[in-house]
Formats: C-alpha cells, structure tokens, sequence
C-alpha cells in the first residue's frame, strides 16, 4: 500500500474503534453530568452485555456459518433488541441498590460503591465464562477469550481497493451515529431531556419545581445501560473475541474519551472516543503498539493542563 492509502486505512480503522468507545463514553458521561459520579460499572456492564449476546446465540444454534444468511442478520437484530434492555434493567437495578442509598453520603462513598459493584460484575463475567455451555467451550477455561462467531461478513465495500472500508466498519456508523444523534435530540428537545438538564444544573431546584430527581437520575442509568448494551454487541460484531475483564480494558479508552472532550458533555464523548480511537490507529502503525496506551495518556495529560475541563470545556457544578 502506498504511504497515503495506509494513512486513510489507519484513519478508518481509527474512525470505527473510535464511535464504539463514543457509545461506551456516553454512559460515563451522562452519570457523571447528572450525579457527578464516575460509574466505574459500566465497563463491565458492556461486558456482560457481550456475554449475554454469545449465550443468546448458542442457544439459539446461530454459528458463524450463518454469516450473510437471513437467519445470521435475524440473529443479530435480536441482540440488538436484547442486550440492550439487559444493560439497561441492570443499570438501573445498580443505581437503585448501590447508588441511590448514598446519595447523600460523602462523594467517598459511592466512589468506592462503584469500584466495589465492577468487581461484583467482573466475577459474575468470570462466573458466566464457566457455564457448561457449547460456547463457553462447556466451561472448562471459565478465564480464557470466548469466540463470538463473525456473524458480519468483513466484505470490502469498496471492492478491490487497497483501502478496505468493510460491512463491519459501515456497521459501526450506521448503528452509532443514529445513537448519538436521536440521545441528543432527547436531551435537547423531550420534556424528560429538559428534566435531565434541570437536575444536572440544580438538583435541589429541580426537586422544587417538581422534578422527580430519583427517577430521572434512574432514567440516565437506563439509558447509559441501553447504549453499552448496544456497543457491547457491536464490539462482539466486530472483533469476535470476548473475555471477562475486556470491561477494564475498553473502559479505560471510554472514560479517557470522556475526559478528553469534557466529563459531562455528549458531543464531547463523541470527540474524545473518536480521538482516542485515531490516536491508537496511527500509534500502532507509526510508532509501536507497546507505545500506544502511553501516547493516548500523553495527549490526555497535554489536554487537561491546557484545557483542564476537556477539549469541549464542559462545565459542571461543584458539590461543597
């Protein structure tokens, strides 16, 4: 490949890896807009949600011979369905038992809830790895990666094209876009987008205006569930390996995101997933891939100290 083919190669991949980590960002960034609460759950969440995916499809027989077939695209607009009303019952059922309790309490204290509930959901993905189940290999290595059958074909679209722009790649886009766009015409434009906004400026005079602000806060924790569900599935799609602590892994890249384009803003976890995404494309080709975690956290660093509240500038309230 010719120098300016590999760079827009590198820059595809890095658009595509980047709008997963985006949906993923966007559950981040929601809680912490509301609640000021970094939900570190949420990328086990999204790995459970993959879990919950390849269990769908073995019991339902669908393998990766039914690629491209009717009953392969049937089985994947079912887990679109699927996993992300699991992701999001179980967000919400989260917020209600972990969260909600405390909030009241010092910001220590859920801080330290949502660290203790990613553990809980990390060795339930352990747990759920070792069920006596074909696709779990009949649970002998509940540790090992999981193959997720590549139910999307990785056709060129683009035909013989040095460049490959793949089903998978278009997949990503024409799930996620849509995401992103019709949450941010919720949050701008619906009655309860407008609540939201309420309680994340002024919790206590949004409750004085009649504002319900535990089930608000709920809603969030129900939409971010639902949009990890969908990214969890998508990410399965695409890579076809699942493993339980990938929730860490991918939630670390999410949470940068968030943090690089503005905590607490959405069209900033959208650039900052899409940033994040391009930056380990071209580290990997350019430099090295045992370098990449290190320019990624770089470039975080050179941010903050000269924008400190992302590229974005999202501004939140201080609690005191």
């Amino acid at each position: 490949m010719l120098g300016y083919e590999v760079f827009l190669q590198q820059l595809i991949t890095g658009l595509s890896n980047g709008m997963i980590i985006a949906l993923i960002a966007l559950g981040y960034t929601m809680v912490y807009g509301i609640i000021e609460l970094i939900n570190f759950a949420h990328g086990d969440l999204f790995m459970l949600g993959s879990f919950l995916a390849l269990t769908l499809l073995g019991l339902g027989g669908v393998e990766a011979a039914q690629a491209g077939t009717g009953l392969g695209y049937l089985a994947v607009a079912v887990l679109f369905i699927v996993v992300p009303i699991f992701c999001a019952i179980l967000n919400w059922l989260i917020d209600k038992l972990a969260y909600r309790p405390l909030r009241s309490a010092p910001r220590l204290a859920p801080f330290v809830s949502a660290i203790g509930v990613s553990f809980i959901l990390m060795n339930i993905g352990l747990f759920w790895g070792g069920l006596p189940l074909q696709v779990f290999n009949n649970g002998n290595a509940a540790a090992a990666p999981k193959d997720f059958p590549a139910l999307i074909p990785a056709t060129n679209l683009l035909g013989d094209a040095a460049i490959q722009f793949t089903l998978r790649d278009a997949m990503v886009f024409v799930i996620a876009v849509p995401l992103m766009l019709g949450l941010r015409h919720f949050v701008k434009h619906s009655r309860t987008g407008k609540a939201m906004r309420a309680v994340a400026q002024n919790p206590m005079a949004a409750q004085l205006m009649g504002i319900d602000v535990d089930k608000v806060i709920g809603f969030t924790f129900l939409v971010g569930g639902a949009l990890g569900g969908a990214a969890s599935v998508v990410y399965a799609l695409c890579y076809n390996t699942i493993y339980f602590q990938m929730g860490f892994r991918v939630g670390i890249d999410a949470f940068t995101a968030a943090v690089l384009g503005g905590i607490g803003n959405l069209p900033g976890a959208l650039l900052g997933g899409l940033c994040i995404g391009v930056i380990r494309a071209m580290s990997d080709q350019y430099l090295s891939t045992q370098w990449t975690n290190t320019v990624v956290f770089v470039v975080l660093i050179a941010t903050l100290v000269f924008r400190p509240s992302g590229i974005l500038g999202a501004r939140v309230r201080e609690k005191v």
